[in-house]
């Protein structure tokens, strides 16, 4: 049964950022066809993390909606690098690198989109295909002054940091791209607006209608600082393990909880609302939220089942004090150690410095009891059972 244009209009604006512009979306709902929906992606590794998602998710609406995905892969553009919210310029893939990324991308992006509604074309087809005439002739309807306007390009010219014209002549290849497959909304995170807008203007300069354009926020990483990158390496990929997705999680600080409910999950809008009024009324332990907020992404992308285990072993072993069920074993030649040798040669601490400091925190326990003296001798008379930190359990006995 069709969904009608004001209540598609409804679905799709929660959680959004910016929408440019909301009646041209509905006009374009009330003619009641499939929408041609654009999001372009320059597979710059081989792993998808909950800050894509974000879109990824909203693009899903769009599919549940009637509409269908058109997903733009950057074989060509991923040859000059998107220079969006960067402070260098990033470097370039090979079209061998883009290809090898997105056999494993289309795998977990299909955990999220619907495969029937999903077409996937290469930029590089139209970009490749291009005289250097149609190029300059690209590059004339736009201005080198509106262009340098860009806060990362501006802010890098003001540090005295290179602006390499390959970088101009991106946002002028992602707008072609909208061009060439007649989009009818294009999305993208808070950080794209430039190059989505340039869609917009290119389409108008070919007489087409321009496209919609629809931002979603940015998604903090697990620093609770910057963006969600692979570069920052504060990420949270879709295909980690359920028990690295917990541990990730529950190293947020408290103040990212409710919007990684909002917009990396698919809780209902009144129990994100729920947890907000019992967080700020205290009603909840922060550790609570994000332990739920942990089950909920790992039933999304793995099961219901290894969501549960994975929160019961988390019980166990942090708020119960027990011994996971599995436990890696160590044998050393003697029958005494000090404990900051035994840390070391264990490989639980990388050197002899970051044992001591560790030992001196109390992040330290032998047999469940705390070590915090660095001259301790541990007894291996019999097995022990050695933590260092939360997450890490040993097993230790004499060969």
């Amino acid at each position: 049964m069709a969904v009608d244009a004001e209540r598609q209009l409804e679905v799709i604006r929660s959680n959004v950022a910016e929408l440019i512009s909301e009646e041209e979306l509905l006009y374009k709902l009330k003619a009641k066809r499939k929408l041609r929906i654009k999001l372009g992606i320059d597979p710059s590794g081989p792993e998808i993390h909950l800050g894509f998602s974000v879109v990824l998710r909203k693009l899903r609406q769009f599919q549940d909606l009637g509409h269908t995905a058109i997903m733009v892969v950057g074989d060509f553009t991923g040859m000059i690098g998107d220079p969006s919210g960067v402070s260098k310029t990033r470097p370039k893939l090979t079209k061998q690198q883009v290809q090898k990324n997105m056999a494993k991308y289309k795998e977990q992006i299909f955990r999220i989109l619907d495969p029937k509604r999903t077409e996937f074309t290469y930029n590089g087809k139209w970009l490749g295909a291009l005289s250097m005439y149609e190029l300059v002739d690209l590059a004339s309807k736009y201005t080198v002054a509106r262009i340098l306007e860009r806060d990362d390009f501006s802010q890098r010219l003001k540090d005295g940091l290179p602006v390499y014209m390959h970088e101009i002549l991106y946002p002028l290849c992602q707008g072609y791209d909208s061009v060439a497959i007649k989009a009818d909304v294009e999305l993208g995170g808070t950080d794209q607006k430039f190059n989505l807008l340039v869609g917009r203007e290119l389409m108008r300069e070919s007489d087409m209608e321009p496209q919609v354009v629809l931002m979603m926020p940015i998604l903090e990483g697990t620093d609770g600082v910057r963006k969600m990158s692979k570069s920052f390496n504060n990420y949270i990929g879709i295909t980690e393990s359920p028990k690295q997705i917990l541990g990730k999680v529950m190293s947020l600080p408290d103040e990212l909880i409710i919007k990684y409910f909002q917009l990396a999950t698919d809780a209902f809008p009144h129990r994100v609302e729920e947890y907000r009024m019992a967080l700020e009324d205290a009603a909840i332990n922060p550790r609570d939220a994000k332990l739920d907020l942990a089950k909920t992404l790992v039933r999304m992308y793995h099961s219901a089942q290894a969501a549960q285990k994975t929160a019961e072993d988390f019980q166990r072993v942090f708020t119960q004090r027990e011994l996971p069920e599995k436990i890696d074993e160590h044998k050393i030649a003697k029958a005494a150690i000090n404990i900051i040798d035994l840390l070391v040669e264990c490989k639980l601490m990388n050197s002899r410095g970051e044992a001591k400091r560790k030992v001196r925190e109390g992040a330290i326990d032998v047999d469940g009891v705390r070590v915090d003296d660095i001259n301790y001798i541990v007894e291996l008379t019999q097995p022990i059972i050695l933590r260092a930190g939360k997450h890490k359990f040993l097993k230790v006995s004499k060969k």
